[in-house]
């Protein structure tokens, strides 16, 4: 009896700690995307000379919903009143490379960037601009966005159409992922819901 009073109080102070941990989860988990490229494996089988390229977003969820829609109002209904979409959601979503890029033919220089996207049903267009990151949606920053709003292009640094196409599964979180990865380059990847956009991209020559 004892021992038997401690083990119950323990079982509801980790009940309490779970429940607490559950409710500061955030409905936008934070996730990341990374790839290397320009490297190659030496014959000890160690990788070398790789540069670094790194996604950091919010991932939001669908949880039920039907966002994107059709038509005119494709894509209109998760923007809430932002010019772009910030391509996730919270704080504005961010790519860092450390070596030049090419998307389409123009050049991406090494830096970090905050993405977004103009939403068409047969055509995205992604955009890498050189606005800051606010931390939290009140801080008072002219050189910086939450998420997409107050966003203006005149900070643009390059623009370039994604193929988008609907595919027979839905994904519920936002996933931003590199496929079909060579040394050289590949397929910088948005899929949300059965929506899944694409540009090739390659390590600038």
């Amino acid at each position: 009896m004892k021992m038997l009073r401690p083990l119950c109080c323990l079982a509801l102070a980790l009940a309490f700690a779970t429940t607490v941990q559950a409710q500061d989860r955030p409905l936008s988990p934070r996730g990341e995307a990374a790839a290397h490229v320009g490297g190659a494996y030496n014959s000890e089988g160690s990788y070398e000379n790789g540069s670094w390229v790194v996604v950091t977003y919010g991932r939001p969820i669908l949880r039920g919903r039907d966002l994107f829609g059709a038509g005119d109002e494709y894509g209109q209904a998760f923007l809430r009143g932002a010019p772009v979409w910030r391509v996730g959601a919270d704080q504005s979503t961010r790519f860092m490379t450390e070596t030049d890029l090419t998307f389409r033919g123009q050049r991406l220089p090494a830096g970090e960037y905050s993405v977004f996207a103009e939403l068409t049903e047969n055509e995205w267009t992604l955009i890498f601009a050189n606005w800051g990151v606010k931390n939290d949606f009140r801080e008072e920053n002219p050189d910086a966005l939450w998420g997409a709003y107050g966003y203006t292009p005149d900070r643009d640094v390059l623009r370039t159409t994604m193929d988008v196409s609907t595919i027979a599964m839905s994904a519920d979180q936002l996933n931003i992922t590199f496929m079909d990865m060579t040394p050289q380059g590949g397929l910088f990847t948005i899929w949300w819901d059965d929506q899944v956009a694409t540009v090739p991209f390659e390590v600038a020559r």
